[in-house]
């Protein structure tokens, strides 16, 4: 994506600057920040950063931000999620099964949200709250916790969300789906986990979120995930935005994403 702006954006300078001096510098100012934004996206969603920005994009616009003061990502890695989450002033327990604090703290130190973060090793399968949370976030943990066919462990960490959110708390999801046959036999051939990893079909997504009182859920990407480097995710990303996604059956998407609510 960000290679595409930097056609456009050069094109634009070189009409620009033979006419309006003061144009051509506005545009490199925002050249400069749109490669800002794009190191921040993908310190907040790791990779595969075009396919998986639509839930970024559909959560900015969904929650009323002023009513969330904590939260907790669960599954978090290098603690991306809990990122952005802080940047927005929230207090944020970024867990994950283990070493959570040591893996994530160095990116979150680099932006300098650390006093908006606290570490936690947690199981999402046994989740030490009840009424805890205004929010609680994951992006692609289930398919791990579902390893070797386990579809009521799936379920599990869904219900202990639904307990550790407060009454009106919300659930933001973004998780792999099994997507098409093709999908499925490509990862078994070249995904290291492929053969493990549980992937959800949609409708078993749909079951999933059943324990909550309301949820919107959508779907995306298909060609994307045949990339085999980031910059080639990125430009498949850009096919699936503008007519892939919109010609193959949502069950073939291989992302869901969405938000879940517990009633108050």
């Amino acid at each position: 994506m960000g290679f595409f702006r930097g056609i456009v954006i050069r094109y634009r300078l070189i009409i620009l600057r033979s006419s309006n001096k003061s144009f051509f510098i506005n545009i490199a100012i925002i050249f400069e920040d749109s490669i800002m934004n794009d190191t921040l996206k993908k310190a907040i969603l790791q990779w595969d950063v075009d396919s998986w920005m639509p839930a970024l994009n559909f959560w900015e616009q969904t929650i009323c931000w002023a009513e969330i003061h904590k939260a907790c990502e669960i599954g978090a890695r290098q603690g991306g999620l809990s990122l952005w989450l802080a940047q927005k002033n929230i207090h944020t327990i970024c867990s994950d099964l283990f070493d959570a604090q040591k893996t994530a703290a160095p990116l979150h130190t680099e932006y300098g949200v650390r006093s908006w973060i606290q570490y936690e090793d947690l199981n999402a399968t046994a989740l030490p709250y009840e009424n805890a949370f205004d929010l609680i976030v994951f992006k692609s943990i289930l398919g791990g916790i579902g390893k070797n066919n386990q579809f009521e462990q799936q379920q599990l960490v869904m219900d202990q969300i639904y307990k550790a959110l407060k009454p009106g708390g919300k659930l933001l999801f973004a998780e792999n789906l099994a997507a098409s046959l093709m999908h499925q036999k490509l990862r078994q051939l070249f995904v290291q986990w492929g053969n493990r990893w549980r992937y959800i079909q949609l409708s078993e997504m749909h079951k999933l979120l059943q324990c909550f009182d309301h949820y919107t859920l959508h779907t995306t990407g298909f060609m994307a995930a045949l990339g085999r480097t980031e910059m080639q995710r990125s430009y498949l990303a850009q096919a699936d935005t503008i007519f892939i996604n919109k010609l193959c059956p949502k069950g073939w998407h291989y992302i869901a994403y969405g938000v879940a609510e517990k009633a108050l």
